[in-house]
């Protein structure tokens, strides 16, 4: 995970089985900072879309899905932090394989430091299970919570703002000037932003897992329906 938010840190403890230090964004994961510090070692992605923004958000979402669900949220909180440890770009033909990798990776840190194997299974299950393209059941209360707390950070406000941010490093355009609501033609995400909301987002409320996601879900498809329809008024679509 790149360090841009990391502008000031401490050393660690003195305890050798903790590398690296501690940012000062670590504080969101209180009092897991120590595992912050360990998962440093692990670069991950530098797409701002899965920066320590997005982890701090995912780990907001999961704290708040945990209240209702339980679950170990050492595990939680270690899973989250490792979840996206292995950068795959969206694009790449190994997509599907980034939530194995970084839970190769992560199995790999943690036995590093003598975590059980028990636990260590625990993490990388979690890790494995919340990719989407991935397509792994979760099993586990944990993995359960992670992928619903990472697909609500792909709805909402945010999930708009995270898409077109992620379109525009690839040079796709916002939408088919032709037929921007893919009214008579075939969805394409790969040729226009736009067309993510309908191939894939708007349907990610029916894959979750606990029920205060679901809720949230909902609110957050809802946020996104009222941006297309205020996208499609002002640019005109409605006329064409």
């Amino acid at each position: 995970m790149p360090n841009s938010l990391a502008i000031a840190a401490h050393p660690v403890s003195n305890d050798p089985t903790v590398p690296g230090e501690i940012p000062v964004w670590a504080a969101a994961f209180s009092p897991y900072e120590h595992i912050v510090a360990l998962t440093q070692k692990l670069t991950g992605s530098a797409d701002s879309a899965h920066d320590e923004s997005h982890l701090i958000r995912v780990w907001t979402n999961a704290k708040r899905i945990a209240m209702d669900e339980g679950g170990d949220l050492e595990i939680l909180a270690t899973a989250t932090l490792l979840h996206d440890c292995v950068a795959v770009e969206k694009n790449s033909p190994l997509r599907s394989q980034a939530s194995r990798m970084a839970a190769a990776a992560a199995r790999d840190l943690l036995l590093e430091v003598g975590w059980s194997e028990e636990r260590i299974q625990a993490v990388a299950h979690a890790i494995e299970a919340h990719s989407f393209s991935a397509r792994i059941a979760p099993t586990t209360t944990e993995a359960r919570i992670l992928q619903d707390a990472d697909r609500l950070d792909a709805l909402g406000a945010i999930g708009i703002a995270r898409l077109f941010m992620v379109s525009g490093r690839l040079d796709r355009p916002i939408y088919d000037l032709a037929d921007p609501m893919a009214e008579n033609r075939p969805l394409d995400e790969t040729r226009f932003a736009l067309d993510h909301f309908w191939t894939k987002l708007l349907g990610l409320p029916e894959t979750f897992q606990t029920r205060l996601g679901r809720e949230l879900a909902a609110v957050r498809a809802e946020r996104i329906s009222k941006f297309i329809l205020d996208l499609k008024h002002e640019i005109g679509a409605e006329a064409l």
